[in-house]
């Protein structure tokens, strides 16, 4: 019986050939596109550093000590057919399409077909999950060795899940809170079966402490113990390599102060995990998921020919519910930026249980679930009403259109003038392999276009001949916050928030000319000539 129903379940490879493609088909459009914001910043050149020299440690720009799969994974890739970003785009949707067969298989296995069907399309039409899939961060590829471990700690194969989570764990370091999830979760397994075990008679004494840690001590390990302490094996041998090589643990110091020591503040961790829970349960159009799966809890479970329809174990659901919790505190005190990406390992968890509760109670669940889908697929190019990242739908494809316009029209006009601008433009102008320059520009570098930024670049005008300006955030058509003074003030203070001078504003500022400016999706660039440049035309 169990080998007939093998035999009908769709081959691994022809379904993950078949995610692949349909993921590629997806992403035409965007495979040629040069690198950018943090991929410009750190993932590619820390790549190129292992395809030239071998270097798992980068050299061409600061560590921040994340494990190097990934970028070895794109290193071989380029060594195999060249240093493209249309060959990093497609390496990277391979990847995307492991993780999209490991929630269908996951979600088959601890559900049924129907909610792995549903629960694959979803995933993979998430904005966010639709973004990061041709992008080369860690998030999404540590996501995919997730599932395929979290389905082989149900299927309870210990040696795949030390494997799986090993390699999660080697693809980003956060990965490792999975592991540790599960190992609560299975501690607190056996102190409910101790409990259970002794409790009081009328005609017994009461258990003591000491005879209740006794009794725990007594319950032998077994192998899935050790598969979940595994990953923190190599994690810990590159930690170890890495400090032997930089004399840091946890990557250069300004890493660590932006990412750890500056987040651990009791108020910004309450509004970042408010920030957490949002992007978990109702951010770019999940609530359609969430809500309607609340809703449905109120309704009797559905009975097809006399028999309900099976929900997920309870021991899977909690399970899942350590993992996600354990994101939850983890991400909202660590991490300077409150980036959704972050949250992927976790978000399709919610959405196999969502959509496995639909099934089980609504008789439409299955419109209930396209009507989620189709808004995601909007949600691509359909910016939210609330703060965002442009990586987080395809509002990062307008930022690199813009910025590759932007940054050819400069180096056309001004090939040899200091450029004034702010990061990430900085690297693209001084670095060509991104796709951005064919030769690289010297660039001035400030922090961010603000008013008290611009104003004293504006008093050492001789340092630079031109300023590239644009947009660092999405300013929202209305701003719902915008007399709420408070929290624009803890958004300032505590994630980074800042308002950006449009480009004619900057252009007073600096004092020059307003030569080239273009907006899109909410986003602008603009190229300012200073007065030294304009007398030397005139002359």
């Amino acid at each position: 019986m169990v080998e007939s129903r093998r035999s009908r379940q769709p081959s691994t490879v022809l379904l993950l050939a078949i995610f692949y493609l349909a993921l590629t088909a997806l992403h035409i459009p965007l495979l040629h596109l040069p690198y950018f914001w943090d991929e410009a910043g750190y993932y590619v050149p820390a790549a190129r550093d292992i395809f030239l020299a071998g270097s798992l440690i980068p050299h061409s720009t600061l560590s921040n000590a994340h494990p190097p799969l990934v970028m070895a994974y794109i290193a071989l890739a380029w060594k195999i057919a060249g240093f493209k970003p249309v060959v990093t785009r497609a390496a990277m949707l391979l990847i995307a399409a492991v993780a999209v067969l490991g929630v269908f298989r996951l979600a088959q296995r601890v559900a049924n077909i129907e909610v792995a069907v549903g629960a694959a399309i979803c995933s993979a039409l998430y904005p966010v999950f639709y973004a990061q899939s041709s992008l080369l961060h860690l998030d999404l590829a540590a996501a995919a060795f997730t599932f395929w471990g979290l389905l082989a700690y149900v299927e309870d194969r210990a040696w795949a899940t030390a494997l799986w989570f090993s390699l999660a764990a080697l693809t980003k370091e956060t990965a490792i809170l999975v592991p540790v999830a599960l190992i609560a979760h299975m501690i607190g397994k056996q102190l409910r079966h101790v409990l259970q075990s002794h409790q009081p008679c009328p005609h017994t004494a009461p258990v003591s402490p000491a005879e209740f840690r006794e009794d725990f001590r007594k319950i032998p390990p077994n192998r899935m113990w050790y598969a979940l302490l595994a990953p923190m094996v190599p994690l810990g041998l590159w930690y170890a390599y890495h400090w032997h090589q930089t004399g840091f643990i946890l990557g250069n110091p300004e890493f660590y102060r932006y990412n750890v020591q500056s987040t651990l503040q009791p108020l910004r961790i309450a509004l970042a995990l408010g920030m957490r829970l949002w992007q978990l349960l109702g951010y770019m159009g999940l609530y359609l998921l969430t809500l309607p799966t609340l809703v449905a809890m109120w309704l009797p479970p559905i009975s097809d020919r006399g028999e309900e329809r099976q929900r997920i174990a309870l021991d899977v659901q909690f399970s899942f519910l350590a993992v996600i919790l354990a994101f939850l505190a983890a991400m909202a005190a660590i991490g300077g930026a409150v980036l959704a990406r972050y949250m992927l390992p976790v978000i399709p968890l919610v959405m196999i249980i969502c959509i496995s509760t639909l099934r089980r109670r609504v008789g439409y669940w299955w419109v209930v679930v396209g009507i989620a889908a189709v808004a995601f697929v909007v949600g691509w190019g359909l910016n939210p009403s609330c703060g965002f990242s442009f990586e987080d739908n395809l509002a990062y494809r307008d930022y690199i259109r813009l910025h590759e316009r932007g940054e050819n029209f400069l180096q056309e006009r001004y090939p040899a003038s200091r450029v004034l601008t702010a990061w990430p433009a900085s690297d693209e102008l001084k670095r060509p392999y991104l796709g951005y320059v064919t030769r690289p520009m010297r660039v001035v570098r400030i922090e961010d276009f603000t008013v008290e930024q611009l104003m004293a670049a504006a008093d050492l005008r001789s340092d630079f001949d031109v300023a590239l300006v644009f947009s660092t955030k999405y300013e929202l058509p209305h701003r719902w916050f915008a007399r709420w003074q408070t929290w624009e003030r803890w958004n300032t203070r505590f994630f980074g928030y800042h308002r950006d001078v449009p480009p004619e504003a900057a252009a007073q500022i600096l004092g020059g000319l307003l030569v080239y400016s273009e907006r899109r999706g909410g986003q602008w660039i603009g190229i300012i000539e200073t007065r030294q440049v304009q007398e030397v035309r005139k002359h």
